[in-house]
């Protein structure tokens, strides 16, 4: 017998799957249109949600049109800069091409959260995803699952066999590093982002692979995570270095992985009574919109978050139609941007 509290609620696709005598994942797939679905089964969960009333105004007309217009953004930590500027992007790029917009926010990027997520919009009838995971295990997890739709991953580079779009984070770094050698610095410190984000391992690289170009050691990694705070005591350990002027790599420039963190180290540097750029040049990451108004304004790369948006849904909606060529990754390049804080070692 049916209790009144269930027989008051919606139906699920835990609903449907069972009374189809199906798999969730089968129904997820029949939502979105998938291709790879015997037109028996299809039948069979088609007539379950009409038995069940499932969804009728969004899953029904899915079915019938096949088409729904609407792309799946799944992002995971968007209250950062960067995750925050390309879900932006995204969700601007895709009403050019009309398509509507649906989006799932993580906190974190597991594999039972990305399959809900996946899960979610499978039920709203989206024709395909962008999942921002800048995390290296985010993107990871995504690659163990079966998605019901065609998946664009956003952020790093990953290798592995999932079409992306993705910032030179590597070519970002190399070129602020290049320019604090050339203004006159005998080496370059850097303040990391966290170890598990595909964005710091690779901004950290650029720096790394510069210096050892120019025969240089790299000095040992200090890491924050993205938060001013972190760069605050990263700041801190720097002022006391570059006070004590112990050690063979002299602190008289310093790349953080972010202007955030930046703002933290400035911070530091001039409560130590360290002068920027005179005694310690700083550069940062990401050209934040109130870099050019940090206590100096701040040198750093400039993100194209809107060409990353629109690459990312052309790129997706190549999938969607079928006529993408294999599984491509796509780099947009970086700009420095000179500011005061790295003014050179001359004064000029």
């Amino acid at each position: 017998m049916t209790r009144p509290t269930e027989a008051l609620r919606p139906p699920t696709m835990a609903d449907v799957a069972r009374e189809a005598g199906v798999s969730h994942q089968t129904v997820s797939r029949v939502l979105s249109g998938h291709p790879n679905v015997r037109a028996t089964t299809r039948e069979q969960v088609t007539a379950a949600i009409e038995r069940l009333g499932y969804r009728r105004n969004s899953a029904a007309r899915a079915l019938v049109t096949r088409r729904s217009r609407t792309i799946g953004v799944i992002a995971v930590d968007p209250t950062l800069y960067g995750p925050a500027s390309t879900l932006a992007g995204l969700q601007e790029a895709a009403r050019d091409e009309g398509y509507l917009v649906s989006t799932v926010t993580l906190r974190s990027g597991g594999g039972h959260a990305l399959e809900d997520a996946l899960d979610h919009l499978a039920a709203w009838g989206v024709e395909g995803a962008v999942a921002i995971t800048p995390q290296r295990s985010s993107v990871q997890a995504l690659a163990r699952l079966a998605p019901p739709f065609p998946v664009v991953t956003v952020e790093g580079s990953h290798g592995l066999d999932i079409p992306g779009v993705s910032l030179d984070q590597e070519l970002g770094a190399r070129l602020v590093t290049e320019h604090l050698l050339a203004t006159g610095h005998e080496t370059v410190w850097h303040v990391a982002g966290p170890e598990d984000w595909l964005e710091s391992a690779a901004r950290t690289e650029g720096w790394r692979t510069v210096l050892e170009e120019h025969g240089i050691r790299p000095p040992r990694v200090l890491r924050g995570d993205w938060s001013p705070l972190s760069g605050y005591h990263a700041g801190q350990e720097l002022a006391g270095l570059a006070l004590a002027g112990r050690g063979a790599a002299p602190v008289t420039a310093a790349f953080v992985a972010n202007d955030q963190m930046a703002l933290g180290v400035l911070r530091a540097l001039r409560e130590a009574g360290i002068r920027t750029p005179r005694q310690v040049a700083v550069a940062g990451f990401d050209d934040i919109p109130e870099a050019g108004f940090f206590p100096p304004p701040l040198t750093t790369v400039r993100q194209d978050f809107t060409a990353i948006g629109r690459r990312s849904i052309q790129l997706l909606l190549e999938h969607i139609e079928g006529t993408a060529s294999g599984v491509e990754h796509i780099v947009v390049e970086p700009q420095l941007i000179v500011r005061a804080s790295t003014r050179s070692q001359d004064g000029a």
